[in-house]
């Protein structure tokens, strides 16, 4: 079996979620083949290494997956000091070492997720997964459209916590009560009783129909079943793979992007300023290499007009030079001609 790293094996173990199992880790907890390790990134071999927690041995066991229906009256812990009944009463007859994901109260029954799957229980509890939970409750009173605004809007709770925005609308009207369906996509301690304590209409009565797309249709309280394949699969693909990506592309398993964050300026190719290279003028030429350095606005004229005489000052002193050579040339001429002519003229044998 391949490395994985230390984090995982441990959450996939059901020791603990990935995060917790980061926090052992760091806080020497942990044991590989006799050595502590106390680095995050650490790898290790499940099937090679001996990996141990507080002096207790590490081992994976087949991945289970089952969806409860919780009843009323129920803690949502193994065991209970107080001798109330506990859902380790129920998962006693699973099989398989399993542990709720997230908690539904005593007095709440309906869908509760169990597994021994740390990295997929991490995720559904993560708050920014956004994760869907759908209630139906019997609030007191007949609720007013204001009332349900207020919820659907976002309520402070009597911890002056405002709740995210929610889908609420009405089932049905009762002599005295009204049912509605809430969705939630967040997670606070006993977060509807305490909504429906904000608009004056306390919960009377509360369970939850769905847990991140998964039902416990069909089943009566205390009954369980397992996950099928497309629910599994579909759980996996929209609450870890992409998280998962994302830190296989920043290379370390706590860098994952915020979505806040400003996306980075790309940078110019080649090493270039990021400035931005000014538009040429059509034509090829740019305005800048058009107009002398250092010139002033409405120079343009003046010098070209300037350049102008300096050219035809030079065209004429050059023409001067030009006549003066000519003219030298012949007067030297005219003289080499009469010394011939005076050379030929004199009688040989002188």
């Amino acid at each position: 079996m391949a490395r994985e790293r230390l984090q995982k094996i441990l959450a996939h173990a059901g020791v603990a979620s990935r995060r917790a199992a980061e926090g052992l880790i760091a806080s020497g907890h942990v044991r590989v083949n006799g050595r502590v390790v106390t680095e995050i990134g650490s790898s290790a071999d499940p099937r090679k290494d001996k990996i141990e927690v507080d002096g207790k041995r590490v081992v994976l066991e087949k991945p289970a997956y089952f969806v409860l229906h919780k009843p009323r009256g129920v803690v949502s812990t193994l065991s209970d000091p107080e001798g109330r009944p506990h859902l380790g009463q129920y998962l006693a007859q699973l099989g398989a070492r399993v542990y709720p994901v997230g908690r539904l109260d005593f007095h709440t029954s309906g869908v509760l997720l169990v597994t021994n799957d740390g990295e997929l229980t991490d995720a559904l509890l993560h708050p920014r997964k956004d994760v869907p939970k759908i209630y139906v409750a019997k609030l007191r009173g007949h609720v007013q459209v204001e009332d349900l605004d207020r919820l659907r809007n976002g309520v402070v709770l009597d911890d002056g916590h405002k709740t995210k925005p929610a889908e609420v609308f009405v089932l049905r009207e009762e002599d005295r009560n009204t049912w509605v369906q809430i969705t939630l996509y967040e997670g606070k301690n006993r977060q509807i009783h305490r909504m429906g304590d904000a608009i004056g209409h306390p919960v009377l009565r509360l369970a939850r129909v769905s847990f991140a797309g998964v039902t416990a249709e069909g089943l009566r309280p205390g009954q369980w079943r397992e996950l099928d394949a497309r629910e599994l699969e579909k759980l996996k693909k929209q609450y870890i793979t992409p998280a998962r990506r994302a830190r296989d592309r920043a290379g370390s398993i706590e860098s994952v992007p915020d979505e806040r964050e400003a996306p980075a300026k790309p940078r110019a190719r080649g090493g270039a300023s990021e400035a931005p290279a000014k538009p040429r003028a059509r034509g090829g030429a740019s305005k800048a290499a058009a107009k002398p350095s250092g010139a002033k606005r409405g120079a343009g004229p003046m010098r070209a007009r300037a350049d102008e005489g300096a050219k035809r000052e030079r065209g004429a002193a050059s023409a001067s030079r030009g006549k003066s050579a000519r003219a030298r040339g012949d007067e030297g001429a005219s003289s080499e001609r009469a010394t011939s002519k005076r050379s030929r003229l004199t009688p040989r044998g002188r």
